[in-house]
């Protein structure tokens, strides 16, 4: 898809500008300068016409802070992968020389570009955009992200600039959302997995603050590749900023096909990584988890088997835990396959001929249980028939002679031998019984005829 690169000097309203453009609140927006660090590309469509804006870290060309200089490598490679550029600049402040060292880049670049004087919220402000003419780039335009004056005006001055490019085929990519607590190396693993340094990473806990979301193809297969902020426990959320990008964490979460819950391995799987990988689940995503810096420790094979145990007793879907160095690439082609295969385990669908031999199967294992509840005393449970009903997350329906007669035990005997038998470890199954005779409807039936036992 096409790119638009939106550039400029700490605290002019890069990110305020990108969700006033999108409709959208996918960046983070604060009042403290600095807040953006990574780019974060957010979809937008205007008059018919989709493209991504690439929210950027402000740029101060004077500032040696090494996070600075990530900033400033982390813009250079937004304008080098976009086809237009919109320098951003804050009227009220007026030209500054922040805003001059911009220029001077992007005058060197062969990128189409647009001024947009930000902060421009009233009538009267309008003439403040003029002493940006100073910069020898064209017209400037009075916008503003607050008010939304002038960013239609912007829209239309973007897409006149954007090449003609035909509408890409669709296919269905597997989102993969990177999540856990901060500094276990998840910023890390995403650039090892990507082959390049697209997200900044430092020693400093918190780095990440959007969620980052990068395509990427592995053996001819599409995924989207989430990179997260680390989300801590909410006593111990200090501020508004931390608050807000724990926020598009669990949302990442909630969007994604497959969670990769990083712990550090020198920890071992902790209970804050319990929480996070529960909340993946809750939200119907498929889990696996990943034990980080595992060359660092020198863990052998009775730890992991330990920190197995500690994952299937604490989590009922008991997903897979998987050993990765983010620093030397060990296992992380592996882990892609594992995430691939679960991301197909969540979308696809298991014939009923084979949904069929296998109650059959699990019903000679072990008996279902003779009702002791008010009208089912004396007779067994009889499991009749067997059927998926809706993929992401697999939804089962079971036909028995009487729902009064199922208990939660067999449920969850049926919903371990169905992992089992389809290798669907990590994955979120919602098991549905239906009355015979009953009706029945997605997710809720008439009278109590039905029950769904999720994951």
């Amino acid at each position: 898809m096409l790119k638009v690169a939106i550039l400029g000097y700490p605290n002019v309203g890069k990110s305020s500008l990108v969700n006033r453009l999108s409709g959208s609140r996918e960046a983070v927006v604060h009042e403290r300068s600095g807040v953006t660090r990574d780019r974060n590309e957010v979809a937008c469509e205007w008059n018919g016409r989709g493209f991504l804006l690439i929210d950027t870290g402000g740029v101060d060309m004077a500032d040696e802070d090494p996070l600075a200089g990530s900033i400033r490598d982390q813009a250079r490679a937004a304008l080098a992968d976009a086809e237009v550029a919109v320098l951003v600049v804050d009227a009220r402040a007026g030209l500054r020389a922040g805003d001059e060292d911009l220029a001077d880049l992007l005058r060197r670049d062969s990128t189409p570009l647009i001024i947009a004087a930000n902060k421009c919220d009233g009538v009267g402000d309008l003439p403040l955009a003029a002493e940006f003419h100073r910069l020898g780039l064209g017209e400037p335009m009075p916008v503003s992200a607050a008010q939304g004056l002038g960013t239609g005006d912007l829209l239309d001055r973007i897409v006149e600039l954007l090449p003609e490019q035909d509408p890409p085929e669709e296919e269905q990519a597997i989102r993969l959302a990177v999540i856990g607590r901060p500094n276990v190396g998840k910023s890390s693993l995403v650039n090892k997995m990507l082959g390049e340094q697209r997200v900044i990473v430092a020693d400093l806990a918190g780095t990440t603050r959007d969620a980052i979301d990068t395509p990427l193809e592995v053996d001819g297969r599409r995924l989207i590749v989430v990179d997260t902020a680390g989300m801590r426990r909410q006593a111990k959320v200090a501020d508004s900023v931390e608050y807000y990008t724990t926020l598009r964490s669990r949302r990442a979460a909630e969007r994604a096909d497959v969670a990769l819950v990083i712990c550090d391995a020198t920890d071992g799987v902790t209970s804050q990584d319990l929480r996070i990988a529960e909340l993946a689940m809750k939200a119907g995503c498929a889990t696996i988890v990943v034990l980080n810096k595992w060359d660092i420790y020198d863990g052998d094979d009775d730890t992991l088997a330990h920190e197995r145990a500690v994952v299937a007793e604490k989590l009922r879907l008991r997903p897979k835990v998987l050993t990765v160095s983010a620093k030397s690439g060990r296992n992380v082609a592996r882990l892609l396959s594992e995430a691939i295969a679960l991301g197909d385990r969540m979308a696809g669908r298991i014939p009923t001929p084979e949904l069929n031999r296998f109650l059959a199967e699990a019903v000679q294992a072990r008996q279902p249980p003779i009702g002791m509840k008010r009208g089912a005393s004396g007779h067994r449970l009889k499991l009749i028939y067997m059927t998926q009903v809706d993929r992401r997350p697999p939804r089962f329906a079971i036909q028995v002679n009487s729902r009064a007669r199922v208990t939660r035990d067999y449920t969850y005997f049926l919903e371990n031998r169905l992992r089992a038998r389809f290798g669907m470890d990590g994955v979120p199954l919602i098991v549905d019984f239906v009355e015979r005779g009953g009706r029945r409807s997605r997710g809720q039936g008439g009278r109590g005829e039905q029950a769904a036992l999720p994951s």
